[in-house]
């Protein structure tokens, strides 16, 4: 055994070996017609949760008999593509830093040292102009948001970070990515 895959679950914490978590895109393993397709939120969510804590990320899909797939996958797996276009750097070549994760926060380290707070955004609530990055690993000198060129506003509050949101921030969905230096 080189590695751990658990399936249809994420482990609470940071597991000590190689590991990564095997999910379908749906409910079923192999193609069921009008299946229960999760959100593309959601699977962008379950990736930066499995990612944060060190793991990869095995995403099931079943093609339909004819070998292609179905509309809602094709749709789900564009758009996460796109997500991972601007927010590359938080997810490849990272690794694990604590606390991982806080509240809807979760946190990777790039080779470089750099840290990505990777905050969640709720499907159905509008974002605030000011958002709080809690309990960060260590405190920046400098904070950029991926996917938005105009310069961020932000303040140390004890171990936290308040974070003023420009509002061309409103064109970014499903996770918000700091880079931290």
């Amino acid at each position: 055994e080189n590695y751990q895959t658990p399936e249809q679950k994420i482990p609470e914490t940071p597991l000590d070996y190689p590991w990564e978590t095997c999910m379908t895109i749906g409910d079923a393993w192999g193609y069921v017609p009008n299946d229960n397709y999760k959100s593309t939120t959601k699977l962008i969510h379950l990736l930066i949760n499995i990612v944060a804590k060190g793991g990869n990320f095995l995403l099931d899909v079943g093609p339909k008999p004819d070998g292609t797939f179905p509309e809602p996958v094709l749709q789900r797996l564009t758009e996460i593509g796109q997500w991972m276009y601007i927010n590359n750097q938080a997810i490849y070549s990272t690794k694990p830093i604590a606390p991982y994760q806080t509240e809807n926060v979760c946190f990777t380290q790039g080779k470089n040292g750099s840290v990505h707070a990777l905050y969640l955004l709720d499907e159905n609530k509008a974002l605030e102009e000011t958002i709080t990055l809690k309990n960060v690993p260590k405190m920046p000198n400098k904070i950029a948001l991926l996917g938005i060129a105009d310069k961020l506003k932000w303040k140390k509050v004890g171990n936290d970070l308040q974070v003023a949101l420009p509002k061309t921030t409103t064109k970014l969905q499903y996770a918000l990515v700091f880079k931290m230096d």
